[in-house]
């Protein structure tokens, strides 16, 4: 499988930041392969948005290189390409509605690169079917609830045909039900469609549906694998002022305390289950 994103040794700081100051980013080496869900975790101040702002070029690295499909970030004659490419959706999905009808938004992208009206009709007619919006398209965005307005959002990108969608911190303004449809909305996406999903992440049960996970702490990746081998290492991310999945941080105490239990219950059936096994025994 190819990669869609690869960083090697990126480093990065703030033109402003005093030289003294270590670097947001320090030394970077990640491949995201095509057709993946990753999920990017990391405390407040971990380096994961500016990480996330490289994947299409609103950043570049101070040292080292990103690719995208092979296109090189710091190349400005790539710039367009890279975000038709790879696509965001931000914290607020209220600061990207530009439109009063649903459908004239997600109609807004594709209109900017020069899509021939009869295609744009097309793309906004599949992209809102793709995110379970179809039947709101005449709708006014700012009455729709949270969820509902970070979908529109995602359909605006897909609109614009890209190969990745990276979701920056794109549930933290929802509630639990929009948290929950924005979250099943891009795994359907991938698993359906075959769209990269990079999401950007401080909710654990979040990354935890992800296909791979990569922690961040002080501007560095600190861990990366399957959810459920990432997820055991809990010295290390409490260390990184991370927390765990409340059924893996009651397996840990179980086995702190002589319990021969496995840690790689994730889901509140699969420790039940563990559980019911101790009792028996």
């Amino acid at each position: 499988m190819s990669a869609i994103i690869k960083a090697e040794h990126l480093t990065f700081r703030y033109a402003d930041e005093p030289p003294e100051n270590p670097p947001v980013l320090r030394d970077i080496s990640l491949e995201i392969d095509a057709g993946s869900f990753v999920a990017i975790l990391g405390h407040n101040g971990s380096g994961k948005s500016t990480l996330a702002k490289h994947f299409n070029a609103l950043l570049t690295p101070t040292e080292g290189t990103l690719l995208v499909d092979g296109l090189n970030t710091a190349d400005p004659d790539k710039l367009l390409e890279i975000r038709g490419k790879v696509g965001m959706v931000f914290q607020n999905p209220d600061n990207q509605i530009v439109a009063s009808v649903v459908e004239e938004d997600v109609a807004f992208g594709p209109e900017n690169l020069g899509i021939p009206p009869e295609e744009i009709r097309e793309r906004v007619d599949r992209a809102l079917k793709m995110v379970g919006m179809y039947e709101m398209r005449e709708h006014s965005p700012h009455l729709l609830s949270g969820g509902q307005k970070q979908r529109v959002a995602i359909a605006g990108i897909i609109a614009m045909m890209p190969k990745c969608i990276v979701l920056d911190e794109a549930t933290a303004m929802l509630d639990p039900v929009g948290r929950r449809e924005t979250v099943e909305t891009i795994k359907e996406l991938n698993e359906k469609y075959g769209i990269t999903v990079v999401l950007i992440t401080h909710h654990m049960d979040e990354a935890a549906q992800a296909q791979r996970l990569v922690v961040m702490a002080g501007g560095k990746i600190i861990d990366d694998g399957h959810p459920r081998e990432v997820f055991q290492h809990v010295e290390t991310l409490r260390a990184a002022g991370l927390a765990v999945p409340e059924t893996v941080s009651l397996l840990y105490e179980l086995r702190q305390e002589g319990f021969d239990v496995p840690l790689d219950a994730l889901s509140d059936e699969e420790c039940a289950a563990v559980l019911e096994g101790l009792l028996r025994k």
